[in-house]
Formats: structure tokens, sequence, C-alpha cells
């Protein structure tokens, strides 16, 4: 506790401007602590289909992934990747049948990546997973669309937010 003398006057803004604190880092501790329960609930779905050869991250990866071909740095730069080691998992993915590689055309130092059809069908049970969620969420009414624009309004500011951050170190 600080021994500096705060006048009455001030102390609804400090008790206020502590609550912020405390609400702004709740909430970043909640959004980290979603993408892990997102996680264990992917890892369980993959169980339950018998896809043991592949974690929730790399069954993600290869969800947003997609139909598109890209190398591992474009994978980074579209934000398609959380986490560190995209080479890794990458590598897995190859070695396991999931992605396919080969030398970029421009560039012979990268290389292209794309999902195979045994990659496809992981994607599809993330898709699948994705729309019995949705569905429940709304069913259950523990969102709207226009909260779900709301949520999405604010995530995408704090993104900018940061990413400004990042530009201006």
């Amino acid at each position: 506790m600080s021994n500096e003398y705060v006048a009455p006057e001030n102390l609804g803004e400090e008790t206020e401007s502590a609550h912020i604190k405390e609400t702004f880092l709740d909430c970043l501790r909640l959004i980290e602590r979603l993408h892990r329960r997102l996680l264990d609930v992917l890892r369980t779905r993959l169980e339950d289909k018998g896809c043991t050869r592949i974690n929730a991250v790399q069954a993600l990866l290869l969800y947003n992934i997609g139909e598109n071909e890209m190398t591992a740095g474009e994978l980074r730069t579209r934000g398609y990747y959380l986490g560190s080691n995209v080479s890794y998992n990458l590598k897995k993915l190859v070695d396991a049948g999931y992605i396919s590689h080969q030398q970029a055309d421009h560039d012979k130092r990268a290389v292209r990546i794309a999902i195979t059809d045994e990659g496809r069908a992981i994607a599809k049970i993330v898709n699948e997973l994705y729309d019995e969620q949705l569905a429940e969420v709304l069913e259950d009414q523990i969102f709207n669309l226009d909260e779900f624009r709301h949520m999405r309004r604010n995530l995408r500011n704090l993104e900018r937010f940061w990413s400004d951050q990042l530009r201006f170190f």
C-alpha cells in the first residue's frame, strides 16, 4: 500500500483506474484461457474421431490453411498461426501426410504448402465442430449476431492497437 497522500476528491479516480486495470487484465487472461479451452475441445473431438497422429494446434493450422497455398511466412503474416514453432508443426504435418510442400517458383528458398486430402479431412472435422458450437451458442442464446459483431469490433480494435504498438517500437 502506498504511503502517498490522496486527496478525498481523487479517491474515486484511483478506485476507478484500479478497477479498469483489473478488468483489462482479466480480459487478457480470458482471451488466453479461451484459446486454451478451444484447443481442449478440439483435442477431445479429434480423440473421439480416432485422430491420434495430430494435435489440436496442428488441426487448427490445417483448418486455417484451408484451400489456400502459401509459404510458412505468409501463414504467420496472415495471422493463421498462433505459436512460435510453426516450422516444427509444418514438418510434423508434412511427415504425417496432411500437408504437401514444394519450392516456390519465384524464390527457391521459399516452400509453398497446401493441405492434402488427409489434411482436408481434419479441416472438415474442425469445421463441423465450429458449426456445432455456433448452433449451440445461438440455441442457448449465449450470444446473438449483434453481440458477436460488437465483440469482433472490440477484439479487432485491441489487435489494431497492439499492431500499432509494434510498428512504433
